[in-house]
């Protein structure tokens, strides 16, 4: 995408050539955006080719670009690549991909950079004379009270604020395929936000997505310690509903 090239200012073009390019990069987001309302994919209810080609072509697109006002509007395909940036293997292979919050413009050769100005340091105040008394030259020294509270100053300005660990974190969403037509998918989703553990924190809200023949599978999200949690594991103990449980599968994984 030309277009993608001037932003990043591996190509020259004027800015009317540049919002041309952005246009028609939008018009295309705009079809896919038409197109997977109400799916989770391009094709079926699964990551396919047609996935991972489209999402992988936009990727600089979504990090220059389309902003996080223009993923607003267009929430559905901005959801769709999230979704297909946060799986396992995507992230693999590409890591994280961050979107850009404020669009790019195209690369202007003749921009200079902002002069960098500096707040020159506050001169010290020359220390006062310290003025005698002669009339009380033999008088009462209050040395002790003043070190007393010079030390405590000093005491107080060196304590250092403790800074609050950071807990590692992930944001899981499971795709739970039931075992038959008959399966209650709600006592299924109560079973599930029954798996309780410390580090465990489940999404109450869940989706029911229809597959085929009426059957329907659970959407369900949590948010895990990565210290206290294994991700796999957790996706086992729900396997274990083997009454109620066809199968489970990680369908979005990202690090917070």
């Amino acid at each position: 995408m030309p277009v993608l090239k001037a932003a990043l200012g591996h190509t020259i073009v004027k800015a009317d050539e540049f919002a041309a390019g952005v246009k028609e990069v939008k018009a295309v987001c705009k079809v896919l955006n038409d197109h997977l309302k109400d799916k989770h994919f391009l094709v079926g209810d699964n990551l396919t080719i047609a996935d991972v080609t489209v999402s992988c072509a936009l990727i600089v697109a979504f990090q220059t670009v389309l902003d996080a006002g223009f993923r607003k509007g267009f929430s559905a395909v901005s959801e769709w690549f999230e979704r297909c940036m946060g799986l396992p293997s995507f992230v693999r292979r590409l890591g994280y991909i961050k979107m850009t919050e404020k669009p790019m413009k195209q690369f202007d050769p003749s921009a200079k950079p902002a002069p960098v100005t500096t707040t020159a340091a506050p001169a010290k105040k020359a220390a006062k004379k310290e003025e005698v008394d002669m009339d009380d030259l033999f008088g009462d020294d209050d040395d002790d009270g003043a070190a007393a509270k010079a030390a405590a100053a000093k005491a107080k300005a060196g304590k250092k604020k403790e800074k609050k660990p950071v807990i590692a974190q992930s944001l899981v969403m499971y795709e739970i395929k039931p075992l038959d037509s008959e399966t209650d998918l709600d006592v299924l989703a109560k079973k599930v936000l029954g798996i309780k553990k410390d580090g465990v924190y489940w999404k109450t809200e869940y989706k029911k997505v229809p597959v085929a023949f009426g059957i329907f599978k659970l959407i369900m999200g949590v948010t895990v310690e990565d210290e206290k949690v294994s991700v796999d594991g957790l996706q086992e103990e729900i396997e274990a509903f083997e009454d109620m449980v066809q199968s489970v599968d990680i369908m979005a994984f990202n690090k917070i």
